[in-house]
């Protein structure tokens, strides 16, 4: 079997650029491991910059189905001392300049406008080798092999596809983040909601951190940030909800209760993400017939700009495509001389903001970082 164009991987990235090829004209295949659009839950709340998803979503002319799944109020932020005191509070002025919208709902939206065979569930790509000439193959877990003129890795950050252009591997960060959630908190979690607010909240201190956003329906999406070794995570349950609560929770004495509870009262088996990143300067010499974007190409700390960014990359090689038709080669090396630039800024940016968040002068460094951004 051949395709031209075979993406790897149905994340935002990669059917961002499905849709992308598409409005131009141009056939391309998603493969995706997972066996279905409703195979997990998509993620939480994403704020969608202007300057790149925003930008991303015009391109792919899917802008105004955007701004219906946009969750009213959620641009707000604020940020917390551990005893709960508000030391900012910005409230959603309406302006949309990133407003939050849903992971899974704005993946809908890339998929709907997608044609109904463009991604191929059920395909957990094993290895791609490169067989000459620019093509390569590739073989799926299920024993089927493809041949490919065009080979995109959009398959995030233990991408199979990156091995193909670079050595390098993700590196711990040196924190990690505990996730789990609470239900109907207006209601049955009152003091959580209100030190929540309408959106984002950040409650830091140096070297750990309780966050949460709001989600649809009362929905309380909580992050714990940790600075500990991996192996520290280890010693903990985290199959036993209750236990391994109690036990993350243990890691702030003293902290306001409303907050503590965001991590006691968890109603959800907490989920471990230890967060990794590539080197902020990643990039590689060009080999014929593969790319990369989104996390697969710069995987890097949280910053807001993940999602953004696998959208605004998936654009800007689509256009490349588009713009040199039959010269795939003069496409991938004009998408990725800009890409290796902005990649890099942003990387090296988020690992700032992981440090404002965590380091020595939290959160006071995180509500400058915010204030200046105001100015």
């Amino acid at each position: 079997m051949r395709t031209p164009i075979s993406i790897i991987g149905a994340g935002l990235g990669g059917l961002m650029l499905a849709r992308i090829l598409h409005v131009h004209g141009i056939a391309a295949t998603v493969y995706e491991a997972e066996v279905s659009a409703d195979a997990r839950t998509q993620g939480g709340m994403l704020d969608i910059h202007e300057y790149n998803g925003q930008a991303a979503l015009k391109e792919a002319g899917l802008f105004e189905h955007f701004l219906g799944i946009i969750h009213p109020g959620g641009q707000a932020s604020r940020v917390l001392d551990k005893n709960g005191i508000v030391l900012l509070d910005d409230h959603d002025d309406g302006t949309g300049g990133r407003p939050e919208v849903h992971r899974g709902d704005l993946r809908r939206i890339l998929l709907k406008a997608l044609p109904a065979d463009t991604v191929r569930w059920g395909s957990k790509l094993i290895e791609a080798s490169p067989l000459g000439g620019g093509q390569h193959a590739l073989s799926f877990a299920d024993g089927s092999t493809v041949m490919t003129d065009l080979l995109v890795g959009a398959d995030g950050a233990w991408s199979k596809v990156r091995p193909l252009l670079s050595e390098a591997r993700p590196a711990y960060t040196g924190t990690s983040f505990i996730e789990t959630y609470l239900f109907d908190s207006d209601t049955r979690h009152k003091a959580s909601a209100k030190a929540v607010g309408g959106g984002a909240m950040y409650a830091l201190a140096p070297g750990k951190g309780i966050t949460a956003h709001r989600e649809h329906d009362g929905v309380l999406h909580t992050y714990v940030q940790l600075n500990r070794p991996q192996e520290w995570f280890t010693q903990i349950d985290f199959s036993n909800r209750l236990t391994a609560l109690a036990r993350i929770a243990e890691e702030f004495p003293g902290w306001a209760r409303e907050l503590t509870a965001l991590i006691t009262d968890g109603e959800t088996d907490p989920a471990l993400r230890p967060i990794h990143a590539l080197p902020s300067d990643h990039k590689w010499d060009r080999v014929p017939g593969v790319t990369l974007l989104g996390d697969a190409a710069h995987l890097m700390s949280p910053s807001g700009e993940g999602a953004n960014l696998a959208m605004f990359d998936a654009a800007e090689l689509g256009k490349a495509i588009a713009a040199h038709p039959g010269d795939v080669e003069a496409a991938l090396t004009a998408y990725e001389a800009n890409l290796f630039v902005r990649s890099a800024a942003e990387a090296a940016e988020s690992a700032e903001i992981l440090k404002m968040c965590l380091g020595p002068q939290a959160p006071h460094s995180l509500v400058a970082f915010f204030s200046a951004k105001k100015a």
